[in-house]
C-alpha cells in the first residue's frame, strides 16, 4: 500500500510537473536537460557496484557490509562529480550543443550528494519499512516540483529543471540521516568488499547494458538529429513509461525483498510471481492501450500544439513500455535467487537487437526509427526473459500464459471502445472530450474484467476487490 501510494503521489506531481514545464519551456530545453541527464546516466553507469541490491538480497548479517558499501559509494560520488566536470565540453560538443556545457557540470553535483547518502535506508527496502520508504522518497519528489516549477516561472529555461534536481537530491541525502538512526563511518574491508562485488558485478553488467538500452537510443537521436528532436524523443518516452513503468516499479520494489525471503521455497515462488505477473499485466496493459487510443487528443490538448511531432513515437513508445513492464517482473526474481548474470545475458541480446536496427532505422524515419528499434529489441528480447523465469521457478509455460491472457483480452476491448467512441465524436479536441474518453475507457476496462473473469473463474481483478473487502472488514473490525 505504502509503495503504491507513494508512487502515486509522485507520478500526480510528475505529471501536474511536466504540464507546467512543457507549457513553460520549450523542447530545446528539455533536449539540453536531457544531454545532462544522459552524461550524469553514462558515468554513474561506468561506476555501478550494485552493493545496494547486494545488501537487500543478503540473508544474514547484511549490518557487517555497511560501512564498506558506505567508503565505497563516497569516493564512487566523488570521482563521478569529478568526471562529469571534466567531461562536460566535450559531451557538449558530440552533441552539437556547446550551450549544455554549463548544465553538465552543475548536474554532477547529485552525484555527489548521492554518494553521501546514509546506507542504512536500505533497511527500509530489506525489511519491508515501506512507510519510511514512502516518507523518504516523498519528500524528495516535494522539493524538486517546488523549485522546478518555480525556477521555470522565474528563468523559462532548462535551469529550471537542473535546479529542481539537485534540491530533490539533497533533500535525499538529508532526509536519509533524519529517518534512520545508522550512522556510517569510513572503513574499508577487503574481503567483505570481496563479497560485495562477486554479486555487485553482475549487478554491473546487467546495469550497464540497462543503460545502453534505455540511454542509447537517446544517444542516437541527439547525435543524428539533434538536441531539439531529442527533446520530443525524451518527452514521447517519459509519456509513454509514465503508467506502465511506475506499474514495474512498484511490483520490482515490493516483489524483490519478499522473493529474496522467499528463495529456498520454489513452489511458494513460482505461485507468488504468477500472481505478480498477472497483476503487473492487469494494471499496466490497459494503461498502456488506453494512451495509445488518445495520443494525438493527450498531445495537442496537455502539452499544445508544438508538440505534436511525437505522437507517433509516443504509440509505437508505448506498445513497447507494455512489453517492458511484464519483462521488468523477471529481474527481480533472478536477483532474488543469486542469478543476476541471467538477467545479464538477456540485457545484452536485447541490446544487441537495438544497436543492430536503432541506426538504420533512426536514418530512414527519425523518430518513429528510434521507436520502432527499442519495440523491436524488447519484443524479441521479452521471449527470452518470459522462457527464462518459466524455466527457473518450474511454474509452467500455461500458467504464464493464462496470466497474461485475461489482461491482453481486456485491453483490446477498451482500445476498441475507444476508438469507437473517437469515431462518434469526430475531431476530439477539447479537454471535456479527452475527459470523456478516459471515463469511456476506464469503465470498459472495469466492465470487461469484471465479466471475462466471472467467464474464466478468476484473475487478478478479483484479487485486487476481495483484498480491497479484506481490508475494508479488518478496519472495520479494529474499530
Amino acid at each position: 500500500r505504502w509503495v503504491v501510494l507513494l508512487r502515486l503521489f509522485e507520478k500526480s506531481l510528475g505529471v501536474i510537473r511536466l504540464i507546467v514545464l512543457a507549457r513553460l519551456l520549450a523542447p530545446e530545453d528539455f533536449g539540453f536537460f536531457g544531454i545532462a541527464l544522459l552524461t550524469l546516466a553514462s558515468i554513474e553507469t561506468l561506476a555501478q557496484t550494485g552493493f545496494y541490491t547486494a545488501l537487500v538480497q543478503k540473508k544474514e548479517n547484511a549490518k557487517a557490509f555497511f560501512n564498506t558499501a558506505w567508503t565505497v559509494a563516497v569516493f564512487r560520488g566523488i570521482l563521478l562529480f569529478t568526471g562529469i566536470y571534466l567531461a562536460a565540453p566535450f559531451i557538449a560538443s558530440f552533441f552539437h550543443a556547446p550551450e549544455a556545457t554549463s548544465l553538465v557540470r552543475c548536474i554532477g553535483i547529485s552525484a555527489l550528494f548521492a554518494g553521501f547518502v546514509n546506507i542504512g535506508v536500505v533497511f527500509f527496502e530489506k525489511e519491508l519499512q515501506f512507510k519510511k520508504f514512502a516518507i523518504y522518497q516523498a519528500g524528495a519528489t516535494i522539493i524538486d516540483f517546488t523549485v522546478a516549477v518555480i525556477s521555470a516561472i522565474v528563468l523559462k529555461s532548462a535551469w529550471a529543471l537542473v535546479f529542481g534536481m539537485l534540491a530533490g537530491s539533497f533533500t535525499t541525502l538529508l532526509l536519509s540521516y533524519i529517518l534512520h538512526p545508522y550512522r556510517p563511518s569510513f572503513q574499508f574491508e577487503g574481503e567483505k568488499f570481496k563479497e560485495l562485488f562477486g554479486y555487485g558485478k553482475w549487478i554491473f553488467g546487467s546495469t550497464g547494458l540497462t543503460f545502453l538500452i534505455n540511454q542509447g537510443d537517446d544517444i542516437v537521436v541527439g547525435r543524428i538529429l539533434g538536441s531539439v528532436m531529442l527533446g520530443f524523443y525524451q518527452m514521447a518516452f517519459k509519456i509513454a513509461n509514465l503508467t506502465t513503468t511506475e506499474v514495474a516499479y512498484v511490483i520490482t520494489k515490493v516483489s524483490f525483498p519478499a522473493y529474496a525471503k522467499m528463495q529456498n521455497e520454489r513452489k511458494r515462488l513460482a505461485e507468488a510471481y504468477i500472481r505478480v505477473v498477472g497483476l503487473s499485466a492487469f494494471v499496466s496493459l490497459p494503461l498502456a492501450g488506453g494512451i495509445y487510443a488518445i495520443a494525438p487528443e493527450l498531445v495537442h490538448i496537455v502539452l499544445g500544439e508544438k508538440w505534436m511531432p511525437l505522437v507517433g513515437a509516443l504509440q509505437i513508445l508505448t506498445l513497447a513500455g507494455a512489453i517492458r513492464s511484464i519483462a521488468a517482473t523477471t529481474g527481480p526474481l533472478f536477483y532474488a535467487l543469486g542469478e543476476p548474470k541471467i538477467d545479464t545475458r538477456l540485457q545484452l541480446f536485447r541490446f544487441l537487437l537495438l544497436f543492430s536496427s536503432i541506426f538504420p532505422l533512426t536514418q530512414m524515419y527519425a523518430l518513429e526509427g528510434a521507436s520502432y528499434a527499442v519495440l523491436l529489441s524488447i519484443s524479441l528480447s521479452g521471449v527470452g526473459f518470459g522462457y527464462s523465469v518459466i524455466k527457473l521457478t518450474g511454474c509452467g509455460v500455461r500458467a504464464f500464459l493464462r496470466s497474461l491472457f485475461l489482461p491482453l483480452v481486456n485491453t483490446g476491448i477498451m482500445i476498441a471502445v475507444v476508438l469507437e467512441t473517437k469515431e462518434v465524436l469526430g475531431t476530439v479536441i477539447s479537454l471535456p472530450g479527452l475527459m470523456l474518453l478516459i471515463f469511456v475507457g476506464v469503465v470498459s476496462v472495469v466492465i470487461s474484467a469484471y465479466f471475462l473473469e466471472r467467464v474464466f473463474k478468476g484473475g487478478s481483478f478479483t484479487e485486487i476487490t476481495d483484498e480491497l473487502k479484506n481490508l475494508y472488514r479488518r478496519r472495520k473490525e479494529k474499530k
